[in-house]
């Protein structure tokens, strides 16, 4: 008699251990496979040739708006005003709206990092002459920096910390399960002890 409620016990866990574990698998599935991917490419950097690719655009801010950056240089660092952020996106298709500019007296120096490249642009208060380069490091270095966050914004930081959650379910389901049906499979806490032992010796013997 004492069998049939352990079997019962034992099939609700099952139940909602099958079902977190599929539903969290199918929602950091994509993740994963992307996590996985540019960890092999980070991890061998040193052997993916990477040329950046280099584009250049110059103009010059029309007199009014020119005025609008002759003012005394703000004690800190600020953003642009918006008719002049709204002219670089009009005439060179820059962002920079929400970027805080190092303001001095002579130019207005604002750096635009991104995934897989860097930015900067800079303004020259008196002359109104704008100088904008960017740096392009290609398809790789841009996966590579979504999976380090870099320079990512906050969406995408939420987006990370979601994963994260979604994976530990899947992580922690799994052991479970495997805890579940260790008893026909002898081998299941060797091979978990090996994942275990193996980063532990590895990181001990050869990491300094």
């Amino acid at each position: 008699m004492k069998k049939q409620p352990d079997q019962k016990n034992r099939g609700f866990w099952l139940k909602h251990l099958h079902r977190w574990h599929w539903i969290s698998s199918a929602a950091c599935l994509v993740g994963m496979l992307l996590f996985a991917a540019t960890g092999l490419t980070l991890n061998n950097a040193a052997h993916i040739e990477a040329k950046p690719v280099v584009t250049k655009k110059n103009a010059v801010l029309p007199a009014q708006l020119q005025r609008l950056l002759g003012a005394a240089p703000p004690a800190d660092k600020a953003t642009l005003p918006p008719p002049v952020a709204s002219w670089l996106v009009q005439h060179l298709a820059v962002e920079a709206a929400d970027a805080k500019g190092e303001w001095s007296a002579d130019e207005v120096y604002v750096s635009l990092p991104r995934p897989g490249g860097d930015a900067w642009l800079t303004i020259d208060r008196a002359s109104g002459d704008v100088n904008y380069e960017l740096s392009d490091r290609g398809w790789v270095s841009y996966f590579n920096d979504l999976h380090k966050g870099r320079h990512t914004g906050s969406a995408w930081s939420w987006f990370l910390d979601v994963f994260a959650v979604t994976a530990l379910v899947f992580c922690i389901t799994g052991l479970f399960l495997l805890h579940l049906h260790a008893g026909n499979r002898p081998a299941t806490w060797p091979l978990v002890g090996l994942g275990l032992v193996l980063p532990l010796i590895l990181a001990i013997l050869f990491i300094h």
